[in-house]
């Protein structure tokens, strides 16, 4: 069995700043990482190499050069082969282009059983590449899954989280499925793993190798135009109310009523 993991490096969101003159985002000096999510996509596929001896593992993503950084993590973690999608054609990619570019890499490196993504990457939290990229491959796809129940012959049945429970799929494979972080925990890497993973070569494919033309991919095939980026104004300090439940009632009302709320 072969497995594809679609995996991204964002900047770490703890320290993402915007400027509040130009409205966008400052990245000078802000750490990138892997996606939270997409590491408990590899931490699924891993899981089921160690259940299915023969099962190899391959990850992909779309960046630029210095995307190389988190595959070599991902090597770190056990995955056996990694792909870069780097070219300056790429850049500017919304969702659309970046699920067509991540489909031409996966057409190329074929002979796949599952195809696996985090749920959405920290940066966007669009929740769309992984079912556009699986309708781009003609694949079925099921989102948002919590559990893997049971691999059978043709099929995979999983568990599929909402708001209020889950729901159980059975699909046909090949197919998509995206992961959340309730699926499982990411293992660590360990030095002998980390070490290995800088004695790999990855494979970096441009448009060329893909495929595609400079007009389907990148900024010139991305509809989407983001407008403006900014954060909430910061709101004033709250102001903590004490004495009986009477008293503080009474006081509520008395605030409420001076701002013309009641």
């Amino acid at each position: 069995m072969r497995i594809i993991v679609c995996a991204k490096q964002v900047p770490d969101t703890n320290e993402v700043k915007i400027d509040p003159v130009t409205g966008t985002l400052i990245r000078e000096g802000v750490p990138s990482i892997l996606n939270p999510d997409d590491a408990n996509a590899i931490e699924a596929a891993l899981e089921l190499r160690d259940r299915y001896p023969g099962t190899t593992v391959s990850v992909i993503s779309m960046g630029p050069p210095q995307a190389l950084y988190m595959l070599r993590e991902c090597l770190a973690m056990g995955a056996d082969e990694a792909y870069l999608l780097s070219s300056r054609a790429f850049g500017g990619a919304d969702t659309c282009a970046t699920s067509t570019t991540l489909a031409a890499g996966v057409r190329k490196i074929g002979d796949y059983d599952i195809i696996f993504a985090g749920r959405q990457a920290i940066d966007g939290d669009t929740a769309q590449v992984g079912p556009q990229t699986a309708q781009r491959l003609g694949l079925p796809s099921v989102t948002y899954v919590s559990k893997i129940r049971e691999i059978k012959e043709k099929t995979i049945i999983v568990e599929r989280a909402l708001e209020d429970g889950f729901e159980v799929i059975e699909i046909n494979r090949p197919c998509m499925l995206t992961a959340v972080k309730e699926l499982n925990t990411p293992r660590y890497m360990s030095i002998e793993r980390i070490e290995e993973a800088y004695a790999k070569d990855i494979t970096i494919w441009d448009e060329n190798d893909v495929r595609l033309a400079p007009e389907d991919c990148g900024l010139k095939a991305s509809p989407t135009q983001v407008f403006r980026s900014f954060t909430p104004p910061p709101k004033g300090a709250g102001e903590m109310l004490a004495g009986t439940i009477s008293e503080m009632s009474a006081a509520l009302v008395e605030r409420l009523t001076a701002k013309h709320v009641i």
